[in-house]
C-alpha cells in the first residue's frame, strides 16, 4: 500500500472533509481527492460515504483504519529513532505549552538558546490541549500533568501555585467575596466548558456555583486580561497574578499547588537539538 495515499486516508478520516485534510497535509484539495480515489481503486472497496456532515468511513474504511494507523506508528517510530542519533545542534524542534508558560518562561529560554545555538529553530505551539508526542505533534512539551505512557520521559520542573485574583477596581465596586457562599453576588472569568475537564470548577478552593459567568476563555493570557479588565474574579498562576500591579490576590491564605513537567519521547532524548532545548527550558525554571 502506498504510504502517501494511506496518510491522506487517515487525514480524511480524522477531520471528515477533503478540504480539512488538504489543509492539514498542506497539499491541494484536488490531490486529496485523486489519492483517495486511487486508494479505493487499488483496494477495490469504497472507503467513505459522503454525508451532509462530512466523510464517514464505510465498514471497509473502518477496517482499514487500524491497519493504516499501525503503518503510521511504524513510520513515526522510525523517524524518532533515526532522529534520536542525530548529534547536530541545528534544525527544527517542536515545543508545546500553554501561552502563560510560554510568556513567562519559554521566551526567555528560547532567547538564551538562540544566543548559544542559532541554527536551532523552535516551532512553539501554545494551547490548553495536550499535544500527542507519539504522533509527533510536538517533540517536547511543558505540562501540568505527569504522563503515564512508558514511551515518554518526564522531568519535574517546579512546584507552582494558583490563587484567586481580582482587579482593584472590581473589588472597590463589589467588595471581597465571602467564603462559604459559592461566590454569590460576584462575577467570574473561567475557562471554556470544553476544556473545564482539565480545570477545577472551584475558584480559589471555593465553589463558583452561585457566581455569574461573564466570560469563558480558551487561554491563560485571555483569562488574565479578563480579570485585569475588571470583568470578574479569576484563578491565575501566582507567577502571573502577582506580576500584575492592577490585580489583588483574594484570600491570600488559600493557594492550590500544582506541578510543572517537561515531557519528551524517549526516542528523542539523545537528539542533540532536542536535548539543547530541554536544557534551556530546565534552566529557565530553575532560575525563576
Amino acid at each position: 500500500m502506498d504510504w502517501d495515499n494511506a496518510r491522506i486516508f487517515l487525514a480524511i478520516y480524522r477531520v471528515g472533509t477533503l478540504r480539512g485534510a488538504a489543509e492539514q497535509l498542506k497539499i491541494d484539495q484536488a490531490t486529496v481527492g485523486r489519492r483517495l480515489a486511487a486508494m479505493e481503486q487499488s483496494l477495490g472497496a469504497r472507503l467513505f460515504l459522503r454525508t451532509s456532515s462530512g466523510y464517514v468511513a464505510t465498514p471497509a474504511g473502518a477496517l482499514a483504519v487500524n491497519a493504516i494507523e499501525r503503518m503510521e506508528q511504524g513510520a513515526e517510530q522510525l523517524l524518532r529513532q533515526t532522529q534520536g542519533i542525530d548529534e547536530r545542534l541545528s534544525g527544527v524542534v517542536r515545543m508545546a505549552a500553554t501561552d502563560t508558560t510560554a510568556r513567562y518562561f519559554l521566551i526567555d529560554a528560547i532567547q538564551k538558546l538562540h544566543a548559544e545555538h542559532p541554527a536551532i529553530r523552535v516551532v512553539l505551539t501554545t494551547s490548553t490541549e495536550v499535544s500527542n508526542l507519539t504522533r509527533r505533534e510536538a517533540d517536547l512539551a511543558v505540562r501540568t500533568v505527569r504522563p503515564t505512557s512508558p514511551d515518554l520521559i518526564s522531568r519535574h520542573l517546579k512546584r507552582m501555585e494558583s490563587a484567586l485574583y481580582a482587579s482593584k477596581n472590581y473589588l472597590k465596586q463589589h467588595g471581597l467575596p465571602q467564603p462559604g457562599n459559592a461566590l454569590d453576588g460576584h462575577d467570574v472569568v473561567i475557562y471554556q466548558r470544553s476544556i473545564l475537564a482539565s480545570h477545577s470548577t472551584a475558584l480559589g478552593g471555593e465553589s463558583c456555583a452561585n457566581a455569574r459567568v461573564v466570560m469563558e476563555v480558551s487561554s491563560g493570557l485571555m483569562l488574565m486580561e479578563g480579570v485585569r479588565a475588571g470583568l470578574g474574579l479569576g484563578e491565575l498562576p501566582t507567577y502571573v497574578g502577582d506580576a500584575q500591579p492592577q490585580l489583588q490576590r483574594v484570600w491570600p491564605e488559600r493557594a492550590e499547588p500544582y506541578d510543572m513537567w517537561l515531557v519528551l519521547h524517549s526516542d528523542l532524548n539523545r537528539t542533540a537539538r532536542v536535548r539543547a532545548v530541554a536544557d534551556a527550558v530546565i534552566a529557565a525554571f530553575e532560575q525563576s
